[in-house]
């Protein structure tokens, strides 16, 4: 099979009606993909037993999500988001489904049931079981505000997993015509939250192009190559890899804004999973840290801890 290349000057050039601007999270397999990749990865990361603790985590969502309906967005709120170009279901807003609450509960006692509980995680579970209603709403609104400083790092993926299950529902179920067109590629045009990694596609209507991932509802939709998803720049691209590394797998950086954020390649390893594959390259982070770059965001299965002077 011919593999079709596209280099970023004939991207901007074609006709980009042509190009689907949308891949709408596949709800019957999202989080059972994911967590099928964290395992495949565990064994060669530094990190392998918490990256399994996070494939279990993602089980219980999958299951979870087969479960659940959760509230849609309104025709008047749908019509306003595509007048003034917002997010059509925003995540940061005062009116969250409390359904999301529920939905930690059962990712709580699924993850118990796989009986992968260490003591320190026991307590982690316990603290977010006896949380009032209020307590949980505001750890939710500090983990997608990404108010590091507000939030346990143990407990932030569990929230996070429970926002995913709710928003991934969402995007499932919204026909993507409805979602508007943002005026830039750093927030997801379902929910406003971060990417987490891009993927270049192959097969079908996506071979070639470069989808971001969001980090919440694992909507994607496509940015043309070479160029920063964070600040949109094309200039001062580069791309980093790990000498005897994976060559599916590149930290894109920007020095117009100094930041990076993971790219992978899936005519290289076809099971390329954004936030996976993301998780589990930690060393990469590293040398990207090492040579002066920021992540543009935070994969959300991993907290970053806050220093303590600040």
């Amino acid at each position: 099979m011919v593999q079709r290349i596209l280099d970023p000057g004939q991207i901007e050039s074609i006709d980009h009606s042509a190009i689907p601007r949308l891949r709408m999270p596949e709800r019957a397999t999202v989080f059972s993909t994911r967590a099928a990749r964290l395992r495949q990865l565990a064994g060669a990361s530094p990190i392998g037993g918490y990256i399994r603790l996070m494939a279990t985590l993602a089980d219980a969502q999958q299951q979870t999500l087969a479960q659940i309906s959760a509230t849609m967005p309104s025709t008047e709120s749908i019509a306003l988001a595509q007048q003034h170009s917002m997010p059509i279901a925003p995540a940061t807003t005062a009116e969250r489904d409390p359904l999301w609450r529920d939905v930690l509960q059962r990712l709580l006692d699924r993850v118990e049931a796989a009986g992968l509980v260490t003591p320190m995680l026991a307590r982690v579970i316990d603290d977010l079981r006896v949380k009032r209603a209020e307590e949980l709403d505001a750890l939710a609104d500090a983990v997608l505000a990404l108010r590091f400083n507000e939030v346990e790092p143990a407990s932030a993926p569990f929230v996070m997993a429970a926002l995913q299950v709710v928003w991934t529902d969402i995007a499932s179920r919204i026909d993507q015509r409805a979602v508007p067109y943002l005026d830039a590629s750093g927030a997801c045009p379902v929910c406003g939250v971060p990417p987490v990694a891009s993927i270049v596609r192959v097969g079908g209507q996506f071979e070639g192009y470069r989808y971001v991932q969001c980090g919440l509802c694992s909507t994607e939709w496509h940015v043309v190559r070479v160029k920063c998803t964070n600040c949109d720049s094309t200039k001062g691209i580069a791309y980093h890899g790990i000498d005897g590394g994976s060559e599916a797998l590149k930290a894109e950086s920007c020095d117009e804004c100094h930041t990076y954020r993971k790219i992978g390649y899936q005519e290289k390893d076809y099971d390329f999973e954004p936030l996976a594959d993301d998780l589990a390259s930690l060393t990469l982070d590293l040398l990207m840290n090492e040579a002066g770059y920021k992540r543009s965001s935070p994969n959300p299965m991993l907290w970053p801890e806050v220093p303590s002077d600040e």
